[in-house]
């Protein structure tokens, strides 16, 4: 079974450790990160690229999962694609605090043997990219050749280039931003928002039914944001139809993904900020935003790119024109393509 980028079926892989610190001090008894390779890792371990993922997506970027979907970036990870698994070894972790396999608030605590519900440890997004670390040296990568990802994806490949300057020759941040702005806004309406929810029951919320309405529309309004209905126009050219297909895709993440997660990530996200760290960088930078996308708009662009030219950083922008909003990089994939190929040579 073979999909557009020639991968076919891709395999969920976990790694573990023990005793993991975080920034705060506090310890995880244990780490654990689910992740996809695609390609072959070289016998120096230094033509790997690791791929990141957005805030409530996960690490299936290429290839075809259990349930026959394509990843993320399928357009762009394969064999002779942009990112080519031909040459490259790519790695694609699922982040610490997300839900799909990953240490996270669903997990059992080991104190209560209950999940950790809102009683995760509070961590950063130097605490994701120091993780991911971890699994690189365990699978024998020695330097990557880029990190690469889209929206909280670029958050973590701004933070990989100010947290380990010299472990990769460049980074690939797409509609996203090197700081996050109103983090602790965030995190208090989303409290509030769940606080509403039946069966939520202060975070408690394990075993309750009650919660997938709720998730499903938070979703649908999440994705409309995101600019699915420009992507779903084509094919579903009837509103009513349309508005079915969008909550036909919103409904499995609904069942998939706690809201504790979604909390533990915007709490690591209200840390966030590569941006003073800039003069550390030693990465060449790929910055690349859409052109119709509302939560990372164009106009952000001259004051980063003016940013990184002061750290002296060597620095690359690109807009994709597209209409598909904040979903581009993966929806129009073919728009910048070159730009990305062009890139990836230009580190080798």
């Amino acid at each position: 079974m073979a999909n557009q980028s020639g991968l076919g079926l891709v395999e969920v892989k976990s790694f573990s450790a023990m005793n993991f610190r975080l920034q705060s001090g506090e310890v995880l008894p244990e780490l654990k990160l689910v992740y996809e390779t695609y390609g072959t890792l070289a016998p120096d371990g230094r033509n790997a690229i690791l791929a990141t993922h957005g805030y409530t997506s996960s690490q299936h970027a290429a290839g075809l999962n259990a349930n026959g979907e394509a990843g993320l970036w399928d357009g762009l990870i394969g064999p002779g694609k942009a990112i080519d698994t031909n040459k490259y070894f790519v790695v694609s972790s699922n982040m610490l605090g997300s839900s799909y396999g990953s240490t996270a608030p669903a997990s059992i605590n080991p104190k209560t043997g209950k999940p950790y519900g809102p009683d995760f440890p509070d961590y950063s997004v130097a605490d994701i990219v120091t993780a991911q670390r971890a699994l690189l040296d365990a699978l024998g990568v020695k330097h990557l050749v880029a990190v690469a990802g889209p929206s909280f994806g670029g958050y973590q490949a701004f933070q990989w280039s100010v947290t380990f300057p010299d472990a990769m020759s460049g980074i690939v941040a797409a509609v996203t931003s090197p700081s996050a702005a109103n983090g602790d806004r965030m995190v208090a309406d989303l409290r509030a928002r769940f606080a509403e929810a039946p069966g939520w029951n202060g975070g408690h919320h394990y075993g309750s039914a009650e919660m997938l309405g709720f998730m499903t529309e938070l979703r649908v309004a999440t994705l409309k944001r995101y600019g699915i209905e420009a992507e779903l126009a084509a094919r579903f050219p009837d509103p009513a139809k349309r508005e079915a297909a969008i909550h036909q895709l919103a409904e499995p993440w609904a069942r998939a993904f706690d809201p504790n997660s979604m909390i533990a990530l915007a709490r690591a996200r209200s840390h966030y900020n590569a941006e003073k760290d800039f003069a550390k960088i030693r990465a060449k930078v790929l910055y690349v935003l859409s052109r119709t996308d509302k939560l990372f708009p164009p106009s952000i662009a001259p004051d980063v790119m003016a940013k990184l030219k002061a750290a002296r950083v060597d620095a690359t922008y690109f807009e994709i024109g597209s209409d598909k909003g904040h979903m581009a990089s993966g929806a129009d994939w073919q728009k910048w393509d070159r730009v990305l190929r062009d890139f990836l040579k230009g580190l080798e």
